[in-house]
């Protein structure tokens, strides 16, 4: 953990304003980021993100230094996430079992029209592309945005992971961003 976030969590502790705010400045976006994965809609994310930091900070004090910060808020924004997903469940109506009307039992037949071969083609190949272009990068370039846009990793995480300043991190991640849009334009 950064001492500086060692720091905030107990000034937090002992009834800091700023540092709560500067602990939700600083997670707000990976913890809506999580949340969005799970419940797939915008202002539910942001509810469920105001939520979870509710809970994260009147359970402070439960908090282990031990792990770190982010992973302990993290589990706390699936948690919720998910909390929220059961206390919506709705009731299904079965596919596989007939229904029973006044003139008798039907039995329901809904067509697929969620198939397109071409366009599932079209993904595949747009994907590989990516794929093949991230892998041509030179390694430093690949590791930054393997560990950003797929670990979903922050900028201070990706820092502290290869050990080098944030501001060659952001650099990094911005040459390989143009070195991809170029080798991407080319093979369009």
């Amino acid at each position: 953990m950064h001492e500086s976030e060692a720091t905030l969590i107990e000034a937090a502790l002992n009834g800091s304003q700023k540092a709560y705010a500067d602990l939700t400045t600083r997670h707000r976006q990976a913890v809506f980021h999580i949340i969005y994965k799970i419940v797939r809609d915008n202002e539910t994310a942001h509810d469920l993100a105001q939520e979870t930091f509710m809970k994260a900070f009147s359970s402070l004090a439960s908090y282990r230094s031990e792990f770190r910060f982010s992973t302990w808020l993290y589990k706390i924004a699936a948690n919720c996430s998910i909390d929220f997903l059961r206390k919506r469940r709705i009731n299904a109506l079965s596919l596989d079992q007939e229904i029973q009307t006044k003139d008798g039992t039907v039995g329901i037949e809904v067509p697929d029209y969620s198939y397109h071969p071409g366009r599932d083609l079209e993904r595949k190949e747009q994907r590989f592309s990516i794929e093949t272009a991230i892998e041509s990068l030179p390694e430093k370039y690949r590791e930054v945005i393997v560990y950003r846009h797929k670990d979903d990793k922050s900028y201070e995480e990706i820092a502290d992971l290869l050990d080098i300043p944030l501001g060659t991190v952001k650099a990094r991640i911005f040459r390989a961003r143009e070195l991809l849009k170029k080798k991407l334009k080319s093979l369009v």
